[in-house]
């Protein structure tokens, strides 16, 4: 339909067809969760900070927990876990998992009842707060341009004797489609190294609340499949080839299973 709004001795017309207005879950995005994820970053932030000078990141890692269950409380985002019995309470892994939103970091934390820790890029450590966080918490940081691999396996190896889990995106970035991207060796020639078992993890339709490059979120549900640990090959020098052949097992599950459960043209 085409309504024209004429105006005595002018040319100036109003055609409604043409004006836009953002979403419902645009304004809801910026005005409501914006403003309640920003509180939810600075009190559960610095209660992370101010803890972190007399624990090793304990306390922090519950701060990260609640913060997580905020959002996706918040956010409208409900979770299905599936497999949790397939890994043993108190035992150290590696989590291995694609990564299709931001919101798959909320979800990870407030869906694996242990106490994790993530290699993020270093660019995070310049965030104020969460980088602070991250940092006061145990987290690892990688310079992709210039990686410390060795300085990487000794601050490894010194969260594995605490009992740490760590928790790695091997994709290295959000997947701009949906489908599961390359798995990088790097972590995986780490994990071989450590000896480490690895549980590939496949976090389906976080992508449906905020996909990558788009400031809008939905409420959605969302599936977290854990899949039965990976014992790496006892190698005493592994090779970027021995980690690549893990890497690409480990990828074929995860793939496998975003896939198969994942809609299509999602």
């Amino acid at each position: 339909m085409r309504r024209e709004f004429q105006i005595p001795n002018s040319k100036f017309q109003i055609h409604n067809s043409n004006l836009r207005f953002p979403p419902f879950h645009w304004w809801r995005t910026v005005f409501y969760l914006i403003p309640a994820i920003t509180i939810y970053t600075i009190v559960l932030g610095a209660a992370s900070i101010a803890s972190s000078l007399v624990d090793r990141g304990y306390f922090a890692h519950r701060c990260a927990r609640a913060w997580s269950w905020l959002i996706l409380k918040t956010t409208g985002v409900r979770v299905r876990v599936e497999g949790l019995e397939r890994i043993a309470p108190g035992t150290t892994y590696v989590f291995v998992s694609n990564h299709q939103s931001i919101y798959d970091t909320p979800v990870l934390f407030a869906s694996l009842p242990y106490q994790l820790r993530i290699i993020a890029k270093a660019s995070l450590a310049r965030f104020p707060v969460l980088g602070w966080h991250l940092r006061r918490g145990g987290h690892l940081f990688v310079d992709r341009h210039h990686p410390d691999r060795a300085g990487i396996l000794r601050r490894w190896r010194a969260l594995v004797s605490q009992g740490l889990s760590l928790m790695i995106y091997a994709e290295g970035t959000r997947s701009a489609n949906g489908r599961v991207g390359r798995f990088k060796g790097g972590s995986f020639l780490l994990a071989i190294e450590a000896g480490l078992p690895i549980v590939p993890l496949a976090v389906i339709g976080t992508r449906n609340v905020m996909p990558k490059g788009r400031l809008r979120t939905e409420p959605a549900d969302v599936v977290l499949v854990i899949h039965d640990p990976i014992q790496p090959p006892a190698l005493e020098a592994p090779t970027p080839r021995d980690a690549k052949a893990l890497a690409d097992r480990v990828h074929a599950i995860v793939s496998a299973a975003v896939d198969t459960r994942q809609p299509s043209g999602v």
